[in-house]
């Protein structure tokens, strides 16, 4: 081709045709930058959510972790509970014989003395054998036994009335739970 145009306009065609080349290549650099950026936003979107929903599985499962915890912690709670509950009972039902013993001594009158002691736990049952200087002695402490609101069906032998002075006596009674 042959190019008669003077030298400035082939210059300023030569300027015109670089500046439209550097425009276009600008413009392709912009658009491939923003596809990148476009492509990471995406791709950032796409991990945040699968981020999101991995937090929310491990959520669930700490729940299910920690229900599982509460309720085996429960069961146990209950469980010693129920033990506890039964040996409480257990020795609710028990009789302290040392406190039988304290009631005892306390409702003997003077002059009268203890030879022996009998206690079946089965029947509550207690049996007693001693010595009364006398017959009001002996009166005196089966009314004391009688005022005792754990004690019942007191039982006094016959022949425990029949001496006046130096009594042998036996007296049987049931308690109930401790004295």
């Amino acid at each position: 081709m042959i190019n008669l145009l003077p030298p400035k306009e082939k210059t300023d065609l030569i300027q015109e045709e670089n500046w439209k080349l550097v425009l276009i290549l600008g413009i392709l650099v912009l658009i491939s930058l923003f596809c990148l950026a476009s492509i990471l936003f995406a791709i950032k979107i796409n991990i945040s959510g699968k981020v999101e929903f991995q937090k929310t599985l491990v959520d669930r499962e700490e729940k299910k972790f920690k229900t599982f915890e509460i309720e085996a912690l429960r069961e146990k709670i209950t469980s010693a509970n129920q033990d506890l509950s039964k040996l409480n009972s257990f020795y609710q039902s028990q009789t302290n014989l040392t406190e039988i013993l304290e009631k005892i001594s306390g409702v003997f009158p003077e002059g009268m003395y203890l030879n022996s002691l009998s206690y079946q736990k089965e029947t509550s049952q207690i049996s007693l054998s001693g010595f009364a200087q006398n017959r009001e002695t002996l009166f005196d402490f089966k009314k004391n036994l009688e005022k005792e609101k754990r004690v019942s069906e007191i039982y006094f032998p016959p022949q425990n009335w029949v001496k006046p002075t130096e009594i042998d006596f036996q007296v049987n009674f049931k308690i109930t739970s401790s004295l």
